[in-house]
């Protein structure tokens, strides 16, 4: 595909205030997640502008779905980068990111509050109630495509179980197991006299080192939960859930398990990338400058393989490495995001909860009605409930 330039991309007609205003306006308006994200981008780029020719914005989320962290995050920095390099992607990213992340902690603030108002209480329990449902949904969803791109079917199927396996036992150790049925699919596909550079090999160092780095007080370790997020989750967005459930609520105690709930709903039906579930917890850590630094964090990586590899991102398309590797992480991706359905639904303390779970699982497995129609349905029933109950007690 063409490349932009260090400095000044193939399109250096397009002013920064276009990139601004115009990722921007994405970032305000992408309620959905990735689908819509990715739509956005291609009637911007393609279908709209000419920018990018159709064929190197399929090409673009190849590669970015083969790198860990938020893909569409990623596929809307590199079409920034491909306008106006560097500055253009600094900008375009920023643009994208920030008007979820606003958005995401005032309703952190208002949800995590010490005396929230009952109706929210109602409609965190409600959304919250859907959250193991939309987990499913996102799984099922990406269950065809890895399926129709496996190598061995045995081997696909052993990656989704270890998946979900460890998604509903392993909790912060998650990240283990996804790299592991990496590198086992890895070993198994490259030839006899080829071995794994160190790229892969990096991404075990790197989580280890930091693992000895970041020990101690509440901001190193909100930085060390958000990297495991934006540097090591493969397989979408939803796969940090359990990545970080775990932390937030077992581990370091920043939440209740209801809390948590509530912040995967908040990550649902905001605008921007679902990886700004991070910064709910970040603020249930250290409260607003908490929220804004594992925000950075979780999207620091995005930016670094854009900025540093975009040059590269066709030789990592065609890469026979990355691609044997995300074969087996992918598939043990997307049995986390099942397993992570169970943690997820342990969490429910209320009977009524069941009963919006199952109504949740309706709309969108049977109904195919979208997530964030089914998690305002959700949270609009938590209203209604709590409300009458509170009034049959008084």
């Amino acid at each position: 595909m063409p490349h932009a330039a260090d400095d000044g991309g193939a399109n250096e007609h397009v002013p920064l205030s276009t990139i601004l205003r115009e990722w921007g306006r994405i970032g305000c308006i992408g309620f959905g997640g990735p689908p819509t994200h990715i739509k956005l981008l291609r009637e911007l780029c393609v279908e709209q502008r000419g920018w990018i020719s159709g064929q190197d914005f399929e090409d673009a989320i190849a590669a970015c779905n083969l790198l860990p962290g938020p893909a569409s995050t990623q596929l809307a920095i590199f079409c920034a980068w491909r306008l106006r390099g560097r500055a253009g992607a600094l900008i375009g990213g920023i643009a994208f990111i920030v008007p979820g992340l606003v958005v995401i902690l005032a309703l952190a603030a208002l949800f995590l509050g010490t005396s929230p108002p009952l109706w929210v209480l109602g409609a965190g329990a409600g959304a919250g109630a859907a959250v193991p449902a939309v987990a499913i949904q996102a799984a099922a969803s990406l269950t065809g495509p890895s399926w129709q791109r496996r190598k061995n079917t045995i081997r696909w199927i052993c990656y989704l179980l270890a998946g979900a396996a460890a998604a509903a036992t392993l909790g912060p150790w998650l990240v283990l197991a996804l790299l592991g049925c990496g590198l086992v699919e890895l070993t198994i596909q490259l030839t006899a006299g080829h071995r794994a550079d160190g790229t892969i090999q990096g991404l075990i160092s790197a989580p280890m080192l930091a693992a000895g780095g970041i020990s101690g007080g509440v901001l190193l370790s909100v930085a060390w939960v958000a990297f495991k997020v934006g540097a090591l989750s493969y397989g979408g967005g939803f796969v940090i859930i359990p990545l970080m459930q775990s932390d937030a609520v077992s581990h370091y105690h920043w939440m209740t398990g209801a809390q948590f709930l509530n912040a995967v709903a908040l990550g649902q039906i905001t605008p921007g990338p679902v990886v700004q579930t991070v910064a709910v917890v970040g603020y249930a850590a250290a409260g607003l400058g908490g929220g804004i630094l594992a925000s950075a964090i979780a999207f620091s990586p995005s930016f670094a393989f854009i900025l540093l590899g975009g040059r590269r991102f066709d030789q990592v398309r065609s890469d026979r490495r990355a691609r044997a590797f995300l074969d087996g992480a992918g598939p043990a991706a997307i049995g986390a995001i099942f397993g992570s359905a169970i943690p997820l639904t342990r969490e429910l303390s209320h009977a009524w909860q069941y009963a919006v779970l199952a109504a949740a699982l309706v709309l969108l497995l049977l109904l195919r009605r979208g997530v964030v129609l089914t998690l305002l349905c959700a949270g609009a029933a938590g209203v209604i409930i709590a409300l009458t109950v509170s009034s049959a007690l008084s």
